[in-house]
């Protein structure tokens, strides 16, 4: 899973760059629209990773599985997919019946009504709220209405090495569970000698993910009252935490750079990685002898994680009923049958899956993920999220860094996103 992005202003917002990240853009694939019948609809996914011929089995068993519709999937490169999906939904492209979207993205095209309450669908369809996550569901509604159909939740995890666990006198099956443990792991597996770390801090991506679950756990919220808040106790308490790691307690190498920390997990050189469910088959491939946890509480006052999510989402524009009627056909037979989709390490909200399924319930990693459901947090509900966390992410580098005290480049980045909210 290739996470190489810049974080960028436009409609692709910051923590939005960590769900793209989950999805790859390896490979290529048309991204026009389908001018079919309104018994065929058009799909469009930015599953261009290990996650792509997944959704591709379980499109391809809806088709089978009836003869009346035909969905026909597209994938759109992930470093492009809602570039692409500005240009639809501005009419210079045929626009797709249906699509993915991030859940961190939903608010940039609910408040320029370019997405579709999809209640009436919920009903045609005959899903029901009480058969998702609660937590997943609840991320679509905006302003008492829904407008987003949950495939999955994906929080931030703890992959750990269990040979270097074993090695330090570690029990490999226990993973830490809070910060004190955390702290007493790190430093019992770091040994410089061999180069080795207990736990590798990244300066850069997946921050997005890591300083967030820290932040959320000390009881922080980025926004209060509709301002940044992000020099608040619980802020600066989370990125001292981190810098700390570095530069006091000496558990990790400073200065590491983009995907250093990945790198060295791969060496055996790192022993815990904080990362979404998306890595799994990357560590698989290289015969790693990991486990997996949920991320322990590192915060002060409660346990959290920072997440983002997969949705279904249907454009504005679309009215034809027998397209409807096909999505909602769709949509009914995707929220029974997403095992497929959990293969690829995610964990679909679909309760009629995560927690009824005995084939995923025997997984190692997916029922991890779904345990995380209940406490996962989201990015904050504002549409322009992305340039408002843009100086946040910025001077979190440059404190992990050592170029800045925690203090002064998170009251440097709230005055930022304060000019840029006020523009």
């Amino acid at each position: 899973m290739k996470k190489k992005k810049l974080i960028g202003a436009v409609l692709a917002t910051a923590l939005a760059i960590g769900s793209l990240a989950a999805c790859s853009n390896e490979d290529k694939a048309s991204t026009s629209g389908d001018e079919g019948n309104g018994k065929k609809i058009t799909f469009w996914t930015p599953f261009s990773g290990a996650d792509g011929p997944r959704m591709k089995n379980i499109v391809e068993n809806y088709n089978k599985s009836q003869s009346e519709y035909e969905v026909n999937m597209q994938i759109v490169p992930q470093s492009d997919y809602y570039k692409t999906v500005d240009v639809a939904f501005s009419g210079q492209k045929n626009a797709p019946d249906l699509l993915i979207m991030h859940t961190d993205q939903l608010t940039n095209y609910v408040e320029k009504n370019l997405v579709k309450d999809v209640s009436e669908t919920v009903a045609s369809a005959g899903i029901k709220q009480e058969d998702y996550s609660e937590t997943a569901w609840g991320a679509g509604t905006v302003d008492g209405k829904q407008y987003a159909i949950p495939l999955d939740i994906h929080p931030l995890l703890l992959y750990y090495n269990k040979d270097l666990f074993k090695a330090a006198g570690l029990d490999p099956e226990k993973a830490p569970v809070n910060r004190e443990e955390f702290l007493r792991f790190a430093k019992k597996l770091t040994d410089k000698s061999k180069g080795q770390y207990g736990y590798v801090v990244p300066t850069l991506w997946p921050n997005q993910f890591i300083y967030p679950t820290i932040f959320y756990q000390n009881g922080g919220e980025f926004l209060k009252d509709g301002k940044p808040d992000y020099n608040s106790p619980a802020g600066v308490e989370a990125l001292t935490f981190l810098a700390d790691l570095i530069h006091k307690q000496k558990v990790s190498p400073a200065n590491v750079q983009q995907d250093g920390e990945v790198n060295l997990f791969l060496q055996g050189k790192n022993a815990m990685q904080f990362n979404g469910p998306w890595m799994m088959e990357q560590w698989d491939k290289a015969g790693i002898n990991y486990g997996v946890a949920e991320v322990p509480q590192l915060g002060t006052e409660k346990q959290a994680v920072y997440a983002n999510g997969h949705n279904f989402v249907i454009p504005a524009t679309v009215k034809d009923k027998e397209k409807l009627a096909a999505i909602n056909d769709f949509l009914k037979f995707a929220a029974k049958n997403t095992l497929e989709w959990a293969k690829s390490g995610q964990a679909p909200a679909s309760k009629a899956i995560y927690e009824q399924n005995e084939e995923f319930k025997s997984m190692v990693q997916q029922p991890k993920v779904a345990a995380s459901f209940e406490y996962a947090k989201f990015a904050p509900r504002i549409a322009n999220w992305g340039q408002i966390s843009d100086p946040l992410w910025a001077e979190v580098n440059l404190a992990l860094l050592g170029k800045k005290d925690p203090k002064q480049a998170l009251d440097d980045a709230t005055k930022k996103a304060d000019q840029i909210l006020n523009k």
